[in-house]
């Protein structure tokens, strides 16, 4: 479950969060994705769902490819954003039906979140979306509006 008192806004398009509803759903069905389901199903109860061309450049999107931080080991990675049957099992395609798919969907650049695992708790800092397929590419060098 995710740790409520630190929970930031998280924005969605109204397209993705038709898909991801379904997908939080049936996900609550399978023993092996419940955690994430619940999770998922979380993040888009207390989001804010807007159009597809009002969702700003800098929030983690289906489809968007992140870079974020483990706050806890301090690793930085990026990934692609991507519904399950994307995943292929690819190390840079992140499912958001995992614990950490469903933590990143809506962040901001430098929004942070955690959540509590049955190993303890995890965070992670969404540093900046990298490519957005609802706004445009941004270069690693330019400032994220």
């Amino acid at each position: 479950m995710i740790k409520q008192e630190k929970l930031p806004p998280v924005t969605i398009s109204a397209g993705d969060y038709d898909r991801l509803a379904w997908i939080a759903t049936s996900g609550m069905d399978d023993s092996r994705d419940r955690q994430a389901a619940a999770m998922l199903a979380n993040e888009l109860m207390r989001a804010t769902v807007v159009t597809e061309r009002a969702i700003p450049r800098s929030v983690a999107t289906m489809h968007a490819r992140l870079e974020f931080r483990d706050d806890v080991t301090w690793d930085v990675r990026c990934a692609t954003l991507v519904y399950p049957d994307e995943a292929d099992g690819e190390p840079d395609r992140i499912s958001v039906l995992t614990p950490i798919g469903a933590a990143l969907i809506g962040l901001r650049g430098e929004q942070s979140i955690t959540w509590k695992t049955s190993k303890g708790w995890r965070s992670l800092t969404l540093l900046r979306v990298l490519y957005q397929p609802h706004g445009q590419f941004i270069e690693p060098w330019r400032e994220i509006s």
